[in-house]
Formats: C-alpha cells, sequence, structure tokens
C-alpha cells in the first residue's frame, strides 16, 4: 500500500503542485472537455498535476491508457488513449512509447504487459483490482472444463494473466456474441462473469452457454425494480445498461452494450435524457461532448477504479513504481488467448 504522506512530501519536493488559477487558464483548452462536470475550483487544483503529468510523459516516452471509468480530470486530462477493454487491448498492440500507464485495474496493466512484454507497463496503485477477476482461479477454469470435456473456454478479459492462459479464447462485453457465435462448439463454457453469459445466452440461443458463478460488484446491485421505478418517477428516460447487469435488468433497458457501445449509441441517438446503468464515470466522462443530452438517474462507483487519482498517476512516473511484470511462461499462453480475441475481432469487423 502505497504511504500517501511520503508521497505527497516526495512530489511537493520537485513538483509546484499548489493549486494555480495560472495553471488552469494556460490549460483551458484540456478544462472544455470537462467543463460540464469539473468545477473551475477543482479544476485549479486538478490543473498543476495535469499539466506536470503531461510534461513527464513526453520525458519518460510514456503513453497513458485510460478507461472509460477514470474520472474526468483523467480521462480527458492526461490519458493518451481512452476506450473500453477491448480498445485499449488492441491499441495495447499498438504503442510505440516505451512506457506504459495503465490507467484501470490491474488485469488491464497484466493485458497490456502480456502485448508489449518488452515494455515497462506500470500500473498507479497495485491495489486496483476487480472484484469479478478475483472471483476465478486458473483452477476453477480447469474445474468447468472437467464438468464439461471438449467445451471451449471464452473467458472475460476482466481476469488474471493465470486465468487467461487456461482459457482458448478471450473476450469482451463488445464482441462476446461475435466470439460466441463464431466457435465451432455446441457447448460453451463463460468465465467468470455469470451475468454476461446469461446474457450472451439470450442473444446465441443455438448454443448451449454454461457459466461460472462470478459476478461485478458495480453492475450487480442494480435491479429490475430500480430501472422501473426511475421510469415511473422520471417518464420519458432512456435507460441504457451494461451487459454485466443481471438479465431482467437488461430486459428492463432500452439498450444493453459495452462502454464504447454505450457511448456510441448515446451518440447516435442523442436522446434528451439518459440513465446509464454502470459506473458513475461514463456520464461525466462524456457529458461535455453531448450537451443536449440530461444525464439523470443513480449510478453505481467502483472502489477499485477510483484507486486511481492524478497524485498516484504523477507518482508512478515520477518513480517508476508500480511496475507490472507477468511469468514469461504464463503470458505467452495468455498472448494466445488474446491475440485471438483481437485476431477474431477484426476479422468480424472487416
Amino acid at each position: 500500500m502505497l504511504d500517501q504522506i511520503a508521497l505527497r512530501a516526495e512530489l511537493a519536493d520537485h513538483y509546484d503542485l499548489s493549486p494555480s488559477t495560472d495553471i488552469a487558464q494556460a490549460n483551458a483548452d484540456i478544462f472544455a472537455r470537462m467543463d460540464r462536470v469539473v468545477t473551475p475550483p477543482d479544476w485549479a487544483i486538478y490543473a498543476p498535476y495535469v499539466a506536470a503529468i503531461n510534461k513527464l510523459k513526453k520525458e519518460r516516452n510514456a503513453v497513458i491508457l485510460a478507461h472509460n471509468y477514470m474520472t474526468p480530470e483523467i480521462y480527458h486530462g492526461i490519458a493518451d488513449v481512452v476506450g473500453d477493454s477491448l480498445q485499449l487491448a488492441i491499441e495495447a498492440t499498438k504503442v510505440q512509447a516505451d512506457v506504459i500507464v495503465q490507467c484501470g485495474v490491474h488485469f488491464m496493466a497484466e493485458t497490456s504487459k502480456i502485448l508489449n512484454p518488452s515494455k515497462t507497463v506500470l500500473i498507479p496503485d497495485m491495489d486496483a483490482g476487480c472484484s469479478l477477476a478475483e472471483s476465478i482461479t486458473a483452477e476453477g477454469i480447469a474445474e468447468m472444463r472437467a464438468k464439461y470435456p471438449g467445451a471451449p473456454v471464452v473467458t472475460y478479459v476482466n481476469t488474471t494473466a493465470e486465468v487467461k492462459a487456461a482459457s482458448d479464447i478471450c473476450c469482451t462485453s463488445s464482441n462476446a456474441v461475435q466470439i460466441v457465435r463464431g466457435l465451432d462448439a455446441d457447448t460453451v463454457i463463460m468465465t467468470p462473469d455469470k451475468y454476461l453469459a446469461q446474457n450472451i445466452a439470450n442473444l446465441v440461443p443455438e448454443k448451449n452457454i454454461v457459466w461460472w458463478d462470478g459476478a461485478c460488484i458495480v453492475h450487480e446491485q442494480y435491479t429490475a425494480q430500480d430501472l422501473k421505478d426511475f421510469r415511473e418517477w422520471n417518464p420519458g428516460t432512456r435507460i441504457i445498461a451494461h451487459p454485466e447487469c443481471p438479465p431482467d435488468v437488461v430486459a428492463e433497458a432500452d439498450f444493453s452494450g459495452s462502454t464504447s457501445g454505450i457511448i456510441d449509441y448515446v451518440t447516435q441517438q442523442r436522446p434528451e435524457k439518459a440513465m446509464l446503468v454502470t459506473e458513475c464515470s461514463m456520464a461525466s466522462n462524456i457529458s461535455d461532448a453531448l450537451p443536449d443530452v440530461d444525464f439523470v438517474g443513480p449510478c453505481n462507483m467502483c472502489p477499485y477504479m477510483k484507486k486511481i487519482t492524478l497524485e498516484k498517476v504523477l507518482w508512478s512516473l515520477h518513480t517508476m513504481e508500480g511496475a507490472v511484470e507477468v511469468d514469461p511462461e504464463v503470458a505467452d499462453k495468455a498472448r494466445v488467448a488474446v491475440q485471438r480475441m483481437i485476431d477474431l475481432s477484426a476479422k468480424m469487423a472487416g
């Protein structure tokens, strides 16, 4: 665990991180991307960190990959690439920089390292885990294979390198339907998200999909009754759910898709009011680009994603601490499963 007091003392010795209206004004173009959700006083606090990080990443020849669940000051302020798990995995294969800073959770940093074994991959907080990734082990994969002999294992990218290495192919919520449908097998094992598997089973009825009993702490909290109550309280709202939500929640929604799918849907449809049934930062990160959409309703926050802060990103670049390593033998096997996903997605897109 990071020693926050020592961290701040060290950074204070090298950077002036005091709130600054001058630095805020000098970076007004960055602020314009988030001024609907970030106040000017908060921007005066964030701006010195953003300026320091953007300067330091050039010196380190570093690139910052940020998931859609990052807070706006990270998503808009310092990220070079933003996206969902599939987009980040694809972009990780194209990185030319020497250093990758993964603003997301640990399995995402592992995936970047798997795809870039010769590069330095940093995660600003090693404790940024994932409830879903922690719900299954390689032994769990072996257990499912024994129960369903011959069935291919499709593993969500929200898993550890060891679990990916024990699988046949990876998937994300944006390509799971295509990958499952494209497999030459009647029975398919999906791990570890039971809700994603159940939602995919509803969309691919020709397959017998069996699943591991795992779930995301953000999405499993929503209920269909929550959505019904919100419709009654706020009629006319377009409800958009992530497929990691329970099937009855997805059925109650107007649309279901991955984080990139949600962004595309709202951008194209431009509903007057939208409720995003997913992690809180999703609406914040697209609000300024869609000023005609009123994002309403409750959301659930991922405590793991929120461990990544500007301060910790600056610390990781300053010290080069937080390097993620993956056993080469494990990485080689995991790379096969991840690359199969990327290749199959590219083939289907083409």
